[in-house]
């Protein structure tokens, strides 16, 4: 049996890069995972079907709460229980995806010369839709008396990586963690941030600071799996440092080294 055969989670912005990983990963332990993405397909999440898993596709745009509201009316009404949520959902990278329409965009921009609505982009898609996902999900794992809630972050809570209103999206996640694990841990509801490494989508051959997404996948699927999760509630964890914990590695059979240090 797979160790989280049976559990039902839910990944949002899972159709690329870390979401798209940590979805994979979640499938290769077992669970039953949604997904969630604007433009979200099937096929999207058919590789977590493949991995051993079952992946469930829902489109949700995570600025609008009346659709973030229905995906767990969804969840709700057909598995009756949510034991997981990882909030990856993300609006901070669409200037620099789409250059043509955002040209002259530099993320290392001093902020008296980066665009007003880059707070907002960043903010709105990043921290609020955090904040909204965990109330609906707290409302689902409350009468279970178990849960946990992941919210993706990165070092830049901690020290300056180029761009002010990242740093501060970055540090209003990890408080909100520790605030939120405040008020859950009396429920057994584990609320934790997690950072994941340098990102590389094709990594060929060791890198000691190189993590492919599903890397981060498996250290969400570690945690899901710890019986004794609540012990780390409000930490914020370090996905190579949970490896060496949990024993897993990444696709090339490597533990990748911590990015940075806390």
């Amino acid at each position: 049996m797979k160790p989280l055969e049976n559990r039902v989670a839910l990944v949002t912005g899972g159709t690329r890069n870390v979401g798209k990983g940590i979805a994979t990963g979640l499938g290769e332990a077992g669970a039953t995972v949604y997904v969630t993405g604007r433009s979200i397909t099937d096929r999207d999440v058919a590789p977590i079907t493949k991995a051993g898993g079952l992946g469930v596709a829902m489109t949700c745009d995570h600025e609008i709460d009346e659709e973030v509201r229905a995906v767990f009316t969804q969840i709700k009404r057909k598995e009756g229980k949510l034991d997981l949520l990882v909030n990856n959902a993300w609006g901070g990278y669409q200037r620099l995806r789409d250059r043509k329409k955002y040209a002259g965009f530099k993320w290392k921009n001093p902020f008296w010369q980066q665009p007003v609505e880059l707070w907002d982009e960043m903010n709105n898609v990043g921290v609020r839709s955090n904040y909204i996902a965990s109330v609906f999900a707290t409302d689902l794992m409350l009468s279970q008396k178990s849960g946990l809630i992941v919210n993706i972050s990165f070092y830049a809570s901690c020290r300056y990586y180029g761009n002010v209103v990242y740093g501060v999206t970055k540090a209003a996640v990890d408080k909100m963690t520790m605030d939120m694990a405040v008020e859950l841990k009396k429920h057994k509801i584990a609320c934790v941030s997690l950072y994941p490494g340098y990102i590389n989508n094709k990594k060929k051959g060791p890198n000691p600071k190189k993590e492919t997404p599903i890397f981060v996948g498996r250290a969400v699927a570690a945690l899901a799996a710890d019986d004794s999760v609540i012990k780390k509630t409000g930490q914020i964890l370090v996905a190579a440092e949970l490896a060496r914990e949990y024993g897993f590695t990444d696709v090339d059979g490597t533990q990748p080294e911590p990015y940075d240090d806390l």
